[in-house]
């Protein structure tokens, strides 16, 4: 399954927490174990994983990369201005692929994705979800119909009257 989040920026460069939407697309999915991959459509964005907790921690990102790699030195900035902001993408990367575990999102208590405009601000960001399912192969299939029966005839005599049991 596939679906697009889209997200608005307000700044140059600034950390948008996409989290909320992500998990959306997962539920929306019904996929209880296997893998999500998102990824940023744009040369000038990025997607990172990062603490959700304190604020300074997405500010220091930005931060560093504004030192790492300055605005207005590079060579394409002679076509629109905006070298730094590829090579910060380029760096960061444009995909993660976070774990889906019971149908939840295998981040930490303190994890979430972050959606990283470089080149902003922006109306709209496209970001690519990608849903794939775990396989379950022909004996897990197996179990988990077995399964099913027991649980299945465990209901039937717990719900049902014992004159219609017969």
């Amino acid at each position: 399954m596939r679906d697009t989040v889209v997200a608005a920026t307000q700044r140059r460069e600034q950390l948008v927490d996409i989290t909320r939407q992500v998990e959306a697309v997962v539920a929306r999915s019904g996929v209880r174990d296997g893998l999500v991959s998102v990824y940023a459509q744009g040369a000038t964005c990025a997607i990172m994983i990062q603490e959700n907790w304190d604020e300074s921690v997405q500010s220091d990102v930005v931060n560093f990369l504004r030192q790492l790699i300055p605005q207005g030195v590079w060579l394409h900035d002679a076509q629109d201005g905006n070298g730094d902001a590829h090579l910060k993408a380029g760096l960061v990367g444009p995909s993660q692929t976070i774990p889906l575990i019971d149908g939840r999102l295998g981040l930490s208590r303190w994890q979430n994705i972050f959606l990283c405009e470089f080149d902003g601000p922006r109306r709209e960001r496209r970001v690519v979800c990608t849903i794939i399912a775990e396989r379950r192969t022909r004996d897990e299939w197996a179990d988990a119909g077995r399964q099913l029966r027991v649980a299945g005839a465990l209901a039937f005599r717990t719900y049902t009257p014992a004159r219609m049991r017969r």
